[in-house]
C-alpha cells in the first residue's frame, strides 16, 4: 500500500483535476443535447438555457445521483480483482477520466454529440482489460449497461412519437386548437412534474438519509405535479388571442408550447443531473474511497457531497463555454424543431432517463435525446430527418467506445511509468 500512502496527496489532486476536466467535457457535450431541443425550438435563449442548467443540473447532480454513480464506481470492474494492487485500480479510473474528458474536447471542437457515458465506460473497460486482466471486467453488468444504449433511443423515440402524435390528434386536430391547447397543454406539464417528483421521492433522497414510501412517493408526487400545472395554467393565462386565423392560431399555439419546453428543458436538466454527473464523478468517488481507506480497493463509503458539487460545478461551466457547438447540432440539424414538436421529443428523453437513473443504467443522454427528436421527426414523415446528419452522428457513436478505451490504455500506462507499482 506504499504507493497510495507515499502519493495520496498527489493521486487526489490529480483526480479532482481530471474529474473537473471531464465534468467540463460533460457539460459541454452532454448537457448541450439536453438544451439543444429548447434553444433550437427558439423556446429559450442559451443564457436562459446555462441558468436553467445551473439549478436543475445541480439539483439532479445532489439529490438522485448517487444510484447511477455507484454503478460506475463499483460495477464495472471487479474491486476483488485489485485487492493486492490498489494503486492500479487509481491509476485505471485516472486514465479514464483523462481518456474520456479527451475525447470529450475533441468530439465537441467538431459538434459531435457522443456519448460520454460510451466515453468513461469504453476507457474505464479499456484500462481494465489491458492493465489488469479480461476477467477483471463484470461483463454481466457491462452486458446490462450496452442493452441499455440500445434501448433507451428506441424508448425514447417510441414516446415522442405516441406524445407528438397526441399532441396533433388532440390539439392541432381539434376544432378550435387554441382552446384545445389551453386544455390539454397543462395535463403535459403535470406529466413532467410528476416524473421529476417521483424519482427524486424514490431513488435520489436515499443518499442525504431520507427515505419516503413508494405510496408516500405517489402522493407527494401528484401534489408537486399538480402544483407545477398550476403554475403553467397561469402562463398560458398570460398568452392572448389577439386575432382569429389559421395563422395566428398557430403562432398562438406555439408560444403555449413554448411555456410548455420551459418545464420540460427543466426535466431534462434534472433528468441529466441525476444520471450522467455519475460519468464525471464516479472514477473520482472511487479514488477518494481508495485512499481514504488506506489503499482498499471496494470498501462501502457514501459519496462526499463536495464530489457531487464539483461535477455539477464542471458540467455548468463546460456548458456555458462551449456547449454552443453541439447546440446547433441536436436543436437545428437533424430535423427542424417548433416547441410543439421539441416538447414531446424533451419529455420523452427526459421520462427514459429518469426511470433509468432510477434502476441504476447509466445510459447515454445523447442516444435519449437523438432518439426523442427521431420520434418526432418521423411523425412527420421520413423526408423531415436530415440522414446525412444522423449517420454522421450514429458514426461517431461507434468512434467513441474505441477512443474512449485507447486513450485510457495510453494514459494508465504513462501513470504506470510515473509513478510505478508495489508490484
Amino acid at each position: 500500500m506504499g504507493i497510495i500512502d507515499d502519493y495520496s496527496m498527489i493521486l487526489l489532486i490529480l483526480a479532482v483535476l481530471f474529474g473537473i476536466f471531464m465534468a467540463w467535457g460533460v457539460g459541454a457535450n452532454d448537457v448541450a443535447n439536453a438544451m439543444g431541443t429548447s434553444v433550437g425550438a427558439k423556446a429559450i435563449t442559451i443564457k436562459q438555457a446555462i441558468i436553467i442548467a445551473m439549478v436543475f443540473e445541480f439539483a439532479g447532480a445532489y439529490l438522485a445521483g448517487g444510484e447511477v454513480t455507484s454503478t460506475i464506481r463499483k460495477g464495472i470492474v471487479d474491486p476483488e480483482a485489485l485487492a493486492d494492487t490498489p494503486e492500479l485500480f487509481v491509476y485505471g479510473m485516472l486514465a479514464a477520466l483523462l481518456a474520456a474528458g479527451t475525447w470529450l474536447l475533441v468530439a465537441t471542437a467538431f459538434g459531435w454529440p457522443v456519448s460520454t457515458t460510451h466515453s468513461i465506460v469504453g476507457a474505464i473497460i479499456g484500462f481494465a482489460c489491458v492493465g489488469i486482466g479480461f476477467d477483471s471486467v463484470q461483463w454481466p453488468k457491462v452486458a446490462e449497461i450496452a442493452s441499455s444504449w440500445v434501448v433507451s433511443p428506441i424508448m425514447a423515440g417510441t414516446l415522442s412519437f405516441i406524445l407528438y402524435m397526441s399532441v396533433k390528434k388532440f390539439i392541432f386536430g381539434a376544432t378550435d386548437p387554441y382552446v384545445a391547447a389551453k386544455r390539454f397543454v397543462p395535463v403535459y406539464i403535470f406529466l413532467a412534474g410528476y416524473i421529476v417528483s417521483m424519482v427524486t421521492l424514490v431513488k435520489g433522497l436515499k443518499h442525504i438519509g431520507l427515505e419516503v414510501t413508494f405510496q408516500q412517493a405517489l402522493i407527494y408526487s401528484l401534489v408537486t405535479a399538480m402544483f407545477i400545472a398550476l403554475i403553467g395554467i397561469y402562463g398560458l393565462s398570460r398568452i392572448k388571442r389577439v386575432t382569429r386565423s389559421e395563422q395566428g392560431d398557430i403562432v398562438n399555439l406555439e408560444r403555449a408550447f413554448g411555456v410548455l419546453m420551459i418545464f420540460t428543458a427543466c426535466a431534462m436538466a434534472f433528468a441529466h443531473g441525476s444520471n450522467d454527473v455519475a460519468n464525471a464523478i464516479g472514477p473520482l468517488a472511487a479514488i477518494n474511497s481508495v485512499i481514504e481507506n488506506g489503499g482498499m480497493v471496494g470498501t462501502k463509503s457514501s459519496i462526499p457531497g463536495w464530489i457531487l458539487l464539483l461535477g455539477g460545478t464542471g458540467i455548468v461551466l463546460g456548458l456555458a463555454t462551449y456547449g454552443y457547438k453541439v447546440i446547433r447540432t441536436i436543436g437545428t440539424h437533424i430535423t427542424e424543431l417548433t416547441p410543439s414538436s421539441g416538447f414531446a421529443a424533451e419529455l420523452a428523453a427526459a421520462s427514459t432517463v429518469v426511470i433509468a437513473s432510477g434502476y441504476s443504467l447509466p445510459v447515454s443522454t445523447t442516444h435519449t435525446l437523438v432518439g426523442g427528436v427521431l420520434g418526432v421527426g418521423l411523425a412527420r414523415g421520413i423526408a423531415a430527418l436530415n440522414l446525412k446528419v444522423v449517420g454522421t452522428i450514429f458514426a461517431s457513436w461507434l468512434v467513441t467506445l474505441p477512443a474512449g478505451a485507447i486513450l485510457a490504455i495510453i494514459f494508465f500506462y504513462i501513470l504506470k511509468a510515473i509513478f510505478g507499482t508495489s508490484a
